[in-house]
């Protein structure tokens, strides 16, 4: 019997053994909820999506560069001419009037110059072109077979016409304009399969659109011409109608004006103010003049005549005065001698009883006079004081009236500026009528291009390229999203709610036997990581589990044998049995010859389990191999005598790993799972479903099993969207050491 170990025993050190970088946290064997989800989309699944798909990607794209080749060289070369024209918005003012087409403000410039580029790209400067060049009737734009369309019955003018529209329709197909952001320039195009033809058509259309912008500036003024001569002649009927309404209303309400009045919101004064403004004042004389009539009779009235002023101050008076006063003493001398029977002291009483009523007279003379003008000067002012009433009553009813008079006053005189200023305007714009402002101008002619503008190689095969991988990246998500196979790391404790116990890097067969005798492989080392994660998630009094998959060939029963002599390898005594009783593979894997009695003999008593263990294989490693193949292993793995022979051999091993046979479709498995004490689930990446491996799960959680977590087998780091050494530089610590 040929018997080898697939494991070199390690040193005594047990340097490197102990739990890989990708432990789940927490206790392992414990079926909990899934951690976080990991993001949809990142670099990492990214840069798996595009290793995985890669073919389809380079074959869509390889495809797509040669579909754009043949494309572009099928196609027919077009050539493309270019004139330019400048454009200057404000144009230059000659004369006053010129500015009257400049309806928009310096803000509105890329948006005048943006409207002109599509008024050269328009059907009517098409049409205008077209008949420029005459093209209706030349072959070289519209086709030598154009009589062939010709309809029967079309007359020659209406044919001419249709080949006019024609022509028409090919320009606007044909024609570019375009406009630079940082100057007034457009570049006014062509392009058509004949060089030449295109740029004499572009040259065409900048002359065009040139004699356009002159045409359309003097037609603005004429227009601006027109409609101001309309407005003079509508505003001159408003002017005559207000001046004869405002007329009309002064005639009705009396209101007669004199010029040169000062009165405030008027430039002339009326009648009945000018009265009031007079009689005012003579009011306000005869007033003064009453006042100092009245104090002068006042001052008088109760004077005697010859302390009057106006007796003091008559010089016939004082002569009376005088000869009355020489009289009197004349008449007291004569009284010292004689008494007044005398006659010539009778003569001077009498001669001064005239002068005293000379005097007398004289100084009532003088107040009746003072009184009488006092009288006159009160009724003078008693009489104006009358007419200044009337006349500010007719005042105020007059004020009311020129206010509504001033309302239509300022309306002509509205009208009268309005007027004044139209004809100001009319004059200005009829000097710059006949002026080209210039405002569009032809800076550089078109040139019959050497090189086609289309097709373009780079640009269609970059096109093709762009629109191969947008194809390719559409084909790869719909393939990923149709794909559910296990892949990444993330994604076992995410979809399956299981604790990730290790992984192992995908190896070909031929290289297995290789990896498996280095114990500083990247394989070894997943598998010495593994063998700690099941150490630490079983206590040492439960020491019996069983590997299973979902299907055959996913690693299960390698992963069986190699973990087997790994913790035999740490001086625990192991117990490999090989469970699958319908296509047994521990022997074969073990280069060793199948026995004739095995795990079913033993089991049924008919020879014990010293005389059926398979040793040498490895120091503290027993191997049960399966001898004859049962009829029916479901009901012997769910026999009492497993249930028993577990339980009595429990206690003789330090450690007992069935290797059963997979989960879909068979029994075994999870009849076997509710009696050992833990179940490691071994999945193969990139090639199960998840949803195969949840049935799986669910099946073994149903039956009673305790899962203790995932083993991703021939896992491949490119496909998961990681790079090859990211997963397993780890294991390469220490190496050399």
């Amino acid at each position: 019997m040929n018997e080898r170990s697939i494991v070199q025993a390690p040193e005594s050190s047990h340097k490197g053994a102990w739990l890989d970088a990708y432990m789940p946290d927490g206790p392992l064997g414990q079926i909990g909820p899934a951690g976080p989800r990991a993001q949809l989309f990142n670099f990492a699944t990214i840069r798996g999506i595009i290793y995985r798909q890669r073919w389809i990607v380079a074959s869509t794209i390889v495809l797509a560069l040669l579909g754009g080749l043949i494309v572009t060289l099928l196609s027919t070369p077009v050539y493309e001419a270019s004139a330019k024209v400048a454009i200057k918005p404000f144009g230059t003012a000659v004369v006053e009037g010129q500015e009257v087409m400049q309806g928009y403000s310096p803000i509105q410039i890329y948006d005048y110059i943006a409207t002109q580029t599509e008024v050269i790209k328009s059907r009517s400067m098409a049409e205008t072109v077209a008949a420029d060049l005459d093209l209706a009737s030349r072959t070289d734009f519209i086709g030598e077979n154009i009589e062939e369309s010709r309809a029967s019955g079309m007359s020659d003018e209406q044919w001419r016409e249709r080949k006019m529209q024609i022509a028409a329709s090919m320009l606007t197909s044909g024609v570019v304009a375009d406009r630079s952001s940082q100057s007034w320039v457009i570049t006014v195009g062509f392009r058509s399969t004949n060089p030449v033809l295109a740029a004499e058509i572009a040259d065409a259309y900048a002359d065009a659109f040139v004699a356009t912008g002159s045409r359309d500036s003097i037609e603005s003024n004429k227009f601006a011409l027109e409609y101001i001569k309309g407005q003079i002649e509508e505003t001159r009927t408003r002017l005559a109608e207000a001046e004869q309404v405002a007329n009309s209303y002064a005639r009705s309400s009396g209101i007669i004006l004199q010029a040169g009045g000062t009165e405030e919101g008027s430039g002339s004064s009326t009648l009945t103010a000018a009265n009031l403004t007079s009689i005012n004042s003579r009011v306000a004389s005869a007033r003064a003049a009453r006042i100092e009539a009245e104090q002068r009779w006042r001052a008088i009235q109760n004077l005697p005549a010859a302390e009057l002023p106006e007796v003091q101050a008559s010089g016939v008076l004082q002569g009376l005065v005088a000869e009355r006063t020489t009289k009197l003493a004349q008449l007291a001398e004569l009284r010292q001698r004689y008494n007044d029977d005398f006659p010539q002291i009778q003569n001077l009483l009498a001669q001064l009883q005239v002068i005293d009523a000379q005097v007398e007279r004289s100084g009532d003379d003088i107040k009746a006079s003072a009184r009488s003008q006092f009288l006159v000067a009160q009724s003078q002012e008693r009489a104006l004081e009358a007419e200044l009433a009337s006349l500010t009553g007719n005042r105020l009813v007059e004020q009311d009236q020129q206010i509504e008079l001033s309302v239509l006053e300022r309306e002509a005189q509205a009208l009268r500026d309005q007027l004044k200023s139209l004809l100001d305007r009319y004059n200005q714009v009829n000097s710059a009528a006949n002026l080209d402002p210039g405002t569009i101008s032809k800076i550089d002619s078109a040139r019959v291009p050497r090189s086609p503008f289309s097709p373009n190689i780079p640009k269609n095969m970059g096109l093709a390229f762009v629109l191969g991988l947008a194809v390719a990246a559409a084909l790869a998500v719909v393939r990923e999203t149709l794909d559910d196979r296990v892949r990444s790391l993330d994604e076992i404790e995410e979809k399956l709610g299981l604790p990730l116990l290790g992984h192992t890097p995908h190896v070909e067969g031929r290289d297995l036997d290789a990896l498996g005798t280095n114990r500083f492989s990247a394989l070894m080392e997943a598998y010495s990581s593994i063998r700690a994660a099941i150490d630490f998630s079983m206590p040492r009094n439960r020491n019996v589990f069983q590997l299973t998959s979902s299907q055959a060939s996913e690693g299960k029963s390698t992963t069986a044998v190699i973990l087997a002599e790994l913790f035999a390898s740490l001086g625990r005594r192991t117990l490999l049995i090989d469970a699958d009783l319908r296509r047994p593979s521990v022997a074969s894997l073990l280069d060793i010859e199948r026995p004739k009695i095995g795990l079913v003999e033993v089991l049924l008593g008919h020879v014990e389990l010293e005389a059926a263990v398979v040793k040498g294989v490895h120091e503290n490693l027993e191997i049960l191999p399966v001898g004859e193949i049962p009829p029916n292993p479901a009901e012997l793995l769910a026999s009492r005598e497993l249930r028993d022979f577990i339980e009595k051999y429990r206690s003789e091993y330090s450690l007992i790993i069935f290797d059963s046979c997979p989960v879909m479709g068979l029994a075994d498995a999870p009849t076997l799972a509710s009696l050992v004490d833990g179940t490691v689930f071994v999945l193969e990446s990139n090639r199960l479903p998840f949803g195969q491996a949840r049935s799986a799960v669910r099946r073994l959680a149903l039956a009673g099993g305790k899962i203790l977590g995932v083993v991703l087998t021939k896992y491949r780091a490119l496909e998961a969207g990681q790079a090859y050494g990211y997963q397993y530089g780890y294991y390469e610590y220490g190496r050399d050491k």
